[in-house]
């Protein structure tokens, strides 16, 4: 009788690991993105909106030398090499198409489900970098280049970045993992919507002097402003955004989720590189 043999363990996807530089990058890169998006409310009474308003491409090029120096940290740390760069391409890639296909109705925005699926499995350092260039190549592709298109770089970045950051990576599958994956990208639609809006928002004194920027109030009544800024102008499109993240979540996750972890294990980014012998 032939003993059974027991199949060999497949080993899991673990996220691509950040190490202390890739930690101090990220957190430089956050910090110069709240201070540039958040500025209007922790500014003091008085501030000069205006002396802002030319500071996004200053923010822009800053933004760029401070991604390139989380991709060099993350490589460098971590021993990524060129099949992460081709997967992080693709990934950027195909983020970048799907975007177009809900662009103006009603922000349904596709691309927002498969970053939320592909930081979850690649990590924070990955998602954020992947976010940011999907958003860059978006704009590139769907000509969406302005003043705002950092901010949204930023924040799409942090969008993907936080997904990576979900507890469990190793433990929670199946069912519970989609419901928590569902839960955040629900939750950070919004998030996203009110960054980005607060990109603008000091600026449209003039067109909405009721709910816009007064550089004279306190930061209680300017979040306030805030608040009803965001509900009467963008609500609609960002329970839009969250509602499909959600379904396609929900419906598609199971197949990206699978499809996204193969690819890593294949890849065994962090695998250690060695090379036979001449006479091996």
């Amino acid at each position: 009788m032939t003993p059974k043999t027991t199949p060999p363990h497949t080993p899991q996807a673990r996220p691509i690991r950040l190490g202390p530089r890739s930690i101090a990058a990220l957190a430089l890169v956050s910090a110069v993105g709240l201070a540039a998006i958040g500025w209007p409310l922790f500014a003091p009474p008085g501030s000069q909106t205006s002396a802002h308003a030319e500071d996004a491409p200053w923010l822009f090029a800053g933004l760029l030398i401070l991604l390139v120096a989380v991709v060099a940290a993350t490589i460098s740390e971590s021993g990524l090499g060129p099949k992460a760069v081709a997967m992080l391409g693709v990934l950027a890639a195909t983020g970048a198409a799907l975007r177009p296909i809900g662009a103006g109705t009603a922000g349904l925005e596709p691309m927002f489900f498969l970053m939320l699926l592909s930081g979850r499995v690649l990590g924070p350092g990955f998602g954020f970098v992947l976010g940011s260039l999907s958003m860059f190549a978006s704009a590139l592709l769907t000509g969406g280049v302005g003043p705002w298109m950092p901010f949204q770089m930023l924040a799409m970045g942090w969008f993907t970045m936080g997904a990576g950051l979900l507890p469990g990576p190793d433990r929670i599958r199946g069912r519970a993992e989609l419901l928590l994956i569902a839960a955040y990208g629900f939750l950070a639609a919004f998030a996203y919507g009110a960054m980005t809006n607060l990109a603008g928002w000091p600026f449209l004194k003039e067109q909405a002097s009721n709910i816009a920027f007064d550089p004279d109030a306190g930061v209680t009544a300017n979040l306030a402003r805030f608040v009803v800024y965001c509900l009467a102008t963008s609500l609609g499109w960002d329970l839009g955004r969250a509602l499909v993240t959600v379904v396609l979540t929900l419906t598609l996750g199971p197949a990206i989720l699978k499809a996204l972890r193969r690819a890593t294990r294949r890849a065994a980014f962090e695998a250690p590189v060695t090379f036979d012998g001449p006479g091996a």
